[in-house]
């Protein structure tokens, strides 16, 4: 029997069992975008974290279907959103690669991963009002440093990335 611990404003806290997870009662899912420029860099997103009370760097992304504005939206057409919200930049090909769990021993969330190219700059990004996203384009060639130096600045590094730079690596050419 699943019980109802905890209904907060944007997650549901769960327990079956002795197991205990978490939902987004109003979303349906996240979105995360690889997006490769021309100039073969990666955009990176970098944003403070509360849970982590440091900064880190993530690839675009977002929850989708939680705001009622988008509650009907598709995916791709959410990936697309966060991706231009997110970083400035516009889509000319998207591409869905998966869809799994974010962290399947906590949660009930599926991420629905897009490799996206063809970007063209539209504005600055920086994201939606109260988000404050710094947008970075990393040379892919020398990626591997420059995250290494930003974990050495103390920022935490979403696993994520390295995913994205694989399917890149992999399915893009």
């Amino acid at each position: 029997m699943i019980e109802t611990l905890h209904d907060g404003r944007f997650l549901r806290l769960y327990r079956n069992g002795n197991w205990e997870y978490v939902a987004r009662p109003h979303a349906r899912g996240a979105a995360f975008i690889a997006a490769r420029t021309d100039d073969d860099e990666l955009l990176l997103v970098e944003q403070f974290r509360v849970p982590l009370q440091r900064a880190c760097i993530e690839l675009p992304a977002g929850i989708v279907g939680d705001e009622a504005a988008f509650a009907d939206e598709d995916f791709e057409t959410a990936a697309l959103r966060e991706l231009e919200e997110e970083t400035g930049y516009r889509a000319g090909c998207i591409e869905h690669i998966l869809t799994g769990p974010t962290a399947p021993g906590m949660s009930s969330e599926l991420l629905h991963f897009y490799v996206a190219t063809q970007l063209m700059r539209v504005h600055d990004g920086g994201g939606v009002e109260g988000e404050n996203i710094t947008v970075h384009r990393v040379p892919i060639a020398t990626i591997q440093p420059w995250l290494l130096a930003q974990m050495a600045a103390g920022k935490r590094v979403d696993p994520r990335v390295y995913v994205g730079l694989w399917f890149l690596a992999q399915l893009v050419r």
